[in-house]
């Protein structure tokens, strides 16, 4: 280990330390949100945004004006919250409308950019058709999906084959955190988000574990945002099942641990006290840069950057595979081309 003082960070032409220390970095959480895609959204009587989240301004521009100044020099992008629910013909052709534009955004981006397909949940059939259009035609770089579809977690059984497509190819799968199903729940007068998100991944992770998809699914690349909620805090309570109740054993991987420390994470929002838990929970090669563009201001995004450089203490070799060297392995199309 080395002292975080040690770690490289961006400096301007004086020399003054500026901005984020990420150095040369890849970031796997980065928002888009395109005029038509909201437009289209409120049409069909959804939003972009949560109740109590405040909707921030985007554009291409403001994307690589951030990651010029925070040292991040491509970034993998999204569409969040994806298809909205909609009757089964105009999920398919919304989903093949965004994706198109994705490639083209990635097209256009030289080099900068790459995407996770969206999928038009909860039409099983038609997801499978759609990542296999995604990753095969239209190139993109992974899969977008959230922790549900209308109470249908990813972890159900009734999604394998869409695991099971992303799986053959080995093409990374992004989930991130939604509202869950419940109803009549006290929010308290709070935007969801702010707390029930992380509750929100912890509950995919249990549900991952105990329903073997972790260990029917070794080598596909899961990847759990903001620094897997509270997976790393909560790993070990979640291997107590069968201590609740037997029969939860049968349930249950031989390592559980192991299986769960075999999902990556991205570090956005997580730069305090969860840094460190999961620095100690999982190994340098499993974390990864995400800045929650644009829906988490730059200065905040900087600032997570510095804590998780101070609370991990990688070693430099540690700090570049973090910057760079987990997601080029996982997105062959940002790797330099020199290397």
């Amino acid at each position: 280990m080395t002292d975080a003082q040690n770690l490289p960070v961006n400096v301007n032409a004086d020399g003054i330390q500026t901005g984020s220390p990420w150095v040369d970095a890849i970031d796997v959480h980065h928002h888009i949100i395109p005029e038509f895609y909201v437009s289209e959204l409120r049409r069909m009587g959804a939003t972009a945004v949560l109740g109590g989240v405040d909707r921030p301004a985007w554009s291409v521009t403001d994307s690589l004006e951030m990651m010029d100044r925070q040292g991040i020099r491509a970034a993998v992008v999204n569409l969040w919250p994806g298809v909205p629910p909609t009757d089964r013909a105009s999920a398919v052709a919304f989903a093949r409308r965004l994706n198109e534009h994705l490639a083209e955004f990635v097209a256009a981006g030289d080099g900068r950019f790459g995407a996770f397909a969206v999928l038009p949940f909860p039409y099983i059939d038609d997801c499978v058709a759609e990542l296999a259009f995604a990753i095969d035609v239209l190139g993109l770089d992974g899969i977008g999906m959230l922790t549900n579809y209308g109470g249908l977690y990813v972890g159900d059984r009734l999604v394998e084959p869409v695991l099971a497509e992303a799986a053959v190819r080995r093409t990374p799968v992004f989930i991130h955190p939604g509202v869950p199903p419940s109803t009549g729940q006290p929010t308290f007068g709070l935007p969801l988000p702010l707390y029930e998100f992380p509750f929100e991944t912890v509950r995919l992770a249990a549900q991952l574990l105990y329903n073997g998809t972790l260990a029917r699914f070794p080598d596909l690349p899961l990847i759990l945002p903001h620094g897997g909620g509270g997976v790393s805090y909560y790993a070990d309570r979640l291997t107590c099942g069968p201590v609740i109740n037997a029969e939860l054993a049968a349930r249950l991987p031989d390592d559980p641990i192991a299986a769960l420390r075999g999902l990556y994470f991205d570090v956005a929002m997580c730069g305090g006290q969860a840094a460190a838990s999961l620095r100690s929970f999982v190994d340098a090669d499993h974390i990864l840069v995400g800045s929650d563009h644009p829906f988490m201001p730059e200065s905040f995004s900087a600032a997570n950057g510095h804590g998780v450089a101070q609370r991990c203490a990688f070693s430099a070799a540690e700090w570049a595979t973090v910057n760079r060297g987990n997601a080029e392995r996982l997105f062959p199309r940002l790797r330099r081309k020199e290397r």
